[in-house]
């Protein structure tokens, strides 16, 4: 399932959301552009487990904020910015900006430190803001519970758009996230997906939702 937009409009422009999406495509880009560059630039600025748990330094530390600005490729920044540009601005309008950019930013060190608890000795590089936008997502499944997502659903040869909860769409996603990291542990370090890092940013988005969250104001307010 794709999902492709929600159906509830925000109340004010979603510029913190904006300039996050705006961030990680600017950085990708730059990396596009080194060419052969690009890896040693992936060392030096990726998240790499055992580096972090071996001798960790303030270098390290900055890895967790500079890796979530950086993507392994097209694919990878266009599926999490979709899932950003969807339900990043419904959550950003019922935290506030500032609280917003504390909350994606708390949910993606979150998803880093629980990717290297599950992960300890990994030496592969991991790159992508995924982890923070799982946040955000387990944020709109509290915030927002009755919304509904229009949604494409590949049926074998066919494809059909349609409209489903988001409490399904994001559910969904989440169980497959689950059973995909517990199936990945124990297993060889090789390269793929960070499953326990979405997890650990989407238990985070779903604990610190209503924490982050203003509270709603009334519908027969006009706002200026």
């Amino acid at each position: 399932m794709i999902p492709l937009r929600d159906e509830i409009p925000t109340r004010r422009v979603p510029i913190i959301n904006y300039v996050l999406i705006a961030a990680n495509v600017l950085v990708y880009l730059f990396q596009s552009i080194l060419g052969a560059q690009e890896q040693s630039l992936v060392y030096e600025f990726a998240l790499i487990p055992f580096q972090f748990t071996s001798s960790l330094s303030l270098g390290d530390i900055s890895d967790i904020f500079t890796s979530m600005f950086m993507h392994a490729g097209l694919a990878h920044i266009g599926g999490n910015m979709l899932y950003l540009w969807i339900f990043g601005d419904n959550v950003e309008d019922r935290m506030g900006r500032g609280r917003f950019i504390i909350f994606y930013l708390i949910g993606g060190i979150v998803a880093s430190l629980a990717h290297i608890f599950t992960n300890p000795a990994s030496q592969i590089p991991t790159v992508g803001a995924s982890g923070a936008i799982a946040a955000v997502l387990g944020a709109y499944l509290v915030l927002y519970p009755q919304s509904r997502v229009l949604t494409l659903v590949p049926l074998g040869f066919f494809i059909r758009l349609t409209m489903l909860p988001a409490a399904l769409v994001l559910g969904l996603w989440f169980v497959l996230q689950f059973f995909s990291g517990v199936i990945s542990i124990g297993g060889p370090d090789v390269g793929g997906v960070a499953f326990w890092a979405h997890i650990g940013g989407f238990v985070t988005g779903v604990v610190l939702a209503k924490l982050f969250a203003k509270p709603e104001e009334p519908s027969y307010l006009i706002q200026w």
